[in-house]
């Protein structure tokens, strides 16, 4: 079950990184309204090799993460994905675009996410059935983790 979850939330990621940075460019594009058209231009052209580079990066991490025992693991498939955000924070600061205001508690945890582009849920990135997986693969693993704990019985 661990490695089956596991293997899905990698393959639903890599699907959907690169539509979710597309997606987070047009939408704080369109809602700040003030790029000017070169530089809207330019930011969208930009989205779709940043989503494709952040999917390729995210998924070999995540790959680092799953081949990991896991006892050994000490972060999580949703702490990696959250780093997506970095890719259309980039080209939103590039085509000039400010920061939006955030909540407190968001400020203090993701410091470096000026657009609260970082993922709450693997479904945040498009596919509702990513969320599940992710709770399912902490079910597995706390299920290996657990039954490894048991004492052998005699």
């Amino acid at each position: 079950m661990l490695a089956e979850t596991g293997a899905a939330i990698v393959a639903g990621v890599t699907r959907e990184a690169p539509g979710y940075v597309t997606r987070s460019v047009e939408r704080l594009l369109d809602a700040w309204g003030r790029a000017d058209d070169e530089a809207r231009a330019r930011a969208l052209a930009a989205a779709p090799a940043a989503g494709a580079a952040a999917a390729r990066r995210i998924g070999g991490r995540l790959d680092e993460l799953l081949t990991l025992d896991p006892a050994e693991q000490r972060v999580t498939p949703l702490e990696i994905v959250r780093t997506i955000s970095a890719a259309p924070t980039a080209i939103l600061v590039a085509a000039g675009v400010p920061a939006v205001v955030r909540d407190p508690f968001d400020e203090r945890a993701w410091p470096d996410d000026r657009y609260d582009l970082v993922p709450r849920t693997l479904g945040d990135l498009g596919d509702p059935d990513l969320g599940p997986l992710h709770l399912a693969w902490g079910l597995a693993k706390a299920a290996v983790l657990r039954a490894r704990a048991q004492p052998p019985e005699a």
